[in-house]
């Protein structure tokens, strides 16, 4: 019945039609880019996690 209720919204509004469709395209695009970035993440901590000892972890960077 949410689904219903959910497609029915904006149904006799053009504006609102078009500012939902655009609402569901942004949803789709930001649920996108959190797969590329948590994917990204786990590359980075997997590089980290395999070049770095805790005493490299520990020691300030070299300037």
């Amino acid at each position: 019945m949410a689904k219903a209720l959910y497609g029915f919204v904006g149904a006799d509004n053009p504006h609102l039609t078009r500012e939902l469709a655009f609402l569901r395209r942004r949803v789709t695009d930001l649920e996108t880019e959190i797969g590329r970035l948590k994917a990204e993440n786990d590359t980075l901590h997997e590089a980290l996690t395999e070049n770095l000892s805790t005493a490299d972890l520990l020691e300030p960077a070299a300037r």
